[in-house]
């Protein structure tokens, strides 16, 4: 080969080569940053081109499906089956607002482009079958979750309801809520929809039951019974306390009060939760100290964000000083929760002191149905032993037998329950929220822990309580649990 050949040669070598290099840059070292361009319209036409795969509850029921869109280059749009009751669970799908919740972590699933659908997804390519998703098979019961739905009507508020010996979520109802559909396109209406739901004062995209944290009130005296159990402050629930009445608040001109004439002096454990003394809970709470407190909260789940795999955020025992410490042991102060939380504090009480990683998938499958994911139940802590736990059940299911849980009564079932009217605003300027958390026992176990707190701004002040307002709503979940596995 003469000179001018071979250098033209080497040449179109050297083309070809860089030609080469640069497709394997583009298709695997940018690929994910060229997909996820904003500007690259083609990819979201693709993703909105087949069928979105469904979420399914109670082990085999749609409550997700999809649409044909009209005038749009994206073929189908998501759409919702009683959109308001079940969006604190699945969140949104939106052509033009993204996603949330489980729409948004299980996307890959849901729009067959997980790794795991690899094989599916190629499959099809031989085959000529028009691409699918994979479902994601909840944990939810759609009898239990009707029933919170409907027990917080207009009110604002929220439900959380576990299974205590799995951990899996029954229930996850928030209200005001919103529908999902309304916004799923990317339309003038859909645009529209979008900004009406943010600038609305009421929130009705928060998720009460997992993102708004409240002061527990005194359903937070189950966690300081369990400290005062577990660090050996009483030993038996049915003793005289060490409490005077009056008791004064540490560091303090000011004494801690009761609500109303109740007999709280000296008052044994289960007396107190009964009648809901403040002076006995305080107490405890600072002769076991702000650390022991901390401690104990701990294991229940506080100070830390829960995953379910949607995220909850952190419900807060403080770090604090003697007098705040010991409002915070009553359920006030810097003390703040969110429904999920304080449905583990029930959950582990009535598991005998075992607490289960709270968890609402339970599946993910593939197009064809076959199972890619099962989930394993997880433990997530002791917060308290077999003995404690279950003198702390006696103690419960004293309050709702002649306490002031009596409107969480099932015939034919065990119930234990705490009512709470935790204190909101500037100097309690505020109507107070209304709180229950309770378990229900059958002859087969605990099947069912719930909490339900209430923001009822239409009452009367007089007329909040948690047993008035938010145990009805706990006892109807816990009953369609149990009607559902009869």
């Amino acid at each position: 080969m003469n000179k001018p050949l071979r250098r033209i040669a080497i040449f179109c070598g050297v083309l070809i080569f860089a030609l080469l290099a640069r497709t394997n840059y583009l298709q695997y070292v940018k690929a994910d940053e060229l997909n996820t361009r904003k500007e690259n319209r083609r990819v979201r036409i693709e993703r909105y081109a087949h069928e979105r795969g469904n979420i399914i509850v109670d082990g085999g029921k749609s409550i997700t499906g999809s649409k044909e869109t009209e005038d749009s280059d994206f073929k189908y749009k998501r759409v919702w089956k009683d959109g308001p009751m079940w969006a604190p669970v699945t969140g949104y799908s939106s052509q033009a607002f993204d996603a949330s919740q489980l729409e948004k972590l299980e996307d890959g699933i849901l729009t067959g482009n997980d790794d795991q659908l690899f094989f599916d997804r190629t499959m099809s390519m031989f085959t000529g079958d028009e691409a699918q998703g994979g479902n994601i098979v909840t944990t939810l019961n759609s009898a239990a979750q009707t029933a919170a739905f409907k027990g917080l009507g207009k009110r604002k508020g929220a439900v959380a309801a576990l299974d205590p010996q799995t951990g899996a979520i029954l229930a996850l109802a928030s209200t005001p809520s919103y529908d999902p559909s309304t916004f799923a396109g990317n339309g003038k209406a859909d645009t529209e929809a979008w900004q009406a739901l943010l600038k609305d004062k009421d929130k009705p995209m928060q998720n009460r039951a997992l993102r708004e944290t409240y002061p527990p009130g005194s359903t937070f005296k189950v966690v300081t019974a369990a400290a005062a159990l577990e660090n050996g402050l009483y030993t038996d629930i049915d003793a005289d306390t060490k409490s005077p009445l009056p008791w004064r608040l540490p560091q303090s001109t000011k004494d801690l009060d009761n609500e109303g004439p109740i007999p709280c002096e000296n008052a044994s454990l289960r007396k107190a939760l009964r009648y809901s003394c403040n002076t006995v809970f305080g107490k405890i709470s600072d002769d076991l100290g702000n650390q022991k407190m901390i401690d104990e909260a701990g294991k229940f789940g506080f100070n830390k964000e829960i995953f379910t795999p949607v995220r909850s955020n952190a419900s807060v025992y403080p770090k604090d000083n003697r007098p705040q410490n010991a409002m915070a042991g009553i359920g006030q102060a810097s003390n703040r929760a969110t429904p999920l939380q304080m449905a583990m504090v029930a959950s582990a009480v009535a598991n005998d002191g075992k607490l289960m990683q709270p968890y609402m998938v339970a599946e993910r499958q593939a197009p064809n149905l076959d199972v890619i994911y099962t989930h394993e139940k997880e433990e997530f802590s002791r917060p308290l032993s077999a003995e404690n736990a279950q003198k702390l059940q006696e103690m419960m299911e004293t309050v709702v037998k002649e306490g002031t849980g009596t409107n969480a009564q099932i015939p034919g079932a065990t119930v234990g329950g705490k009512t709470g009217t935790a204190q909101h605003g500037l100097n309690n300027s505020e109507k107070p929220y209304a709180w229950f958390i309770s378990y229900a026992k059958t002859d087969s176990g605990s099947p069912v822990a719930v909490a339900v707190v209430v923001e009822d701004g239409n009452a009367d002040r007089d007329d909040i309580s948690g047993g008035g307002l938010a145990a009805p709503i706990a006892k109807a979940v816990m009953k369609a649990v149990i009607d559902s596995k009869k």
